[in-house]
């Protein structure tokens, strides 16, 4: 993946504004912090969030992918404020479940999600590599 970048724009935080990737891809639905059990054990948002990116990490391992095959992310969060309040916390969680992996992301704010007591919902495409 390489990612582009203008030279006269200032860096984003945590993300790409955009990624160059090739090869086949993997298309992931709206994943949600529950266990494999679909029940959700931890109602907070950054709780939630762990299980999830967690949720992807195992989806991904499926196809022989990690978390650097990741080329685009929508997140969708029923509370934007929460979101905003735990950004810091919400970034360490991530890098330490993805590593520096800062692929093109969106943050979109919902009003409901499927399941009514998830906090935070993720779609994520990824590259696999041609071999």
């Amino acid at each position: 993946m390489d990612i582009l970048h203008p030279a006269d724009w200032p860096r984003p935080k945590g993300y790409s504004n955009a990624v160059i990737a090739e090869g086949r891809f993997i298309f992931l639905a709206g994943i949600i912090g529950w266990t494999v059990q679909e029940e959700l054990p931890d109602h907070t948002l950054t709780g939630q969030l762990r299980q999830a990116l967690q949720n992807i990490k195992t989806i991904l391992a499926e196809a022989d992918c990690t978390p650097y095959h990741i080329v685009r992310m929508t997140w969708y969060v029923k509370d934007m404020d929460c979101y905003r309040q735990q950004r810091e916390k919400i970034g360490r969680i991530y890098r330490a479940e993805f590593g520096k992996v800062f692929p093109a992301m969106t943050c979109v704010a919902v009003t409901e999600l499927v399941e009514p007591d998830a906090q935070i919902e993720i779609e994520v495409t990824a590259a696999y590599p041609n071999a």
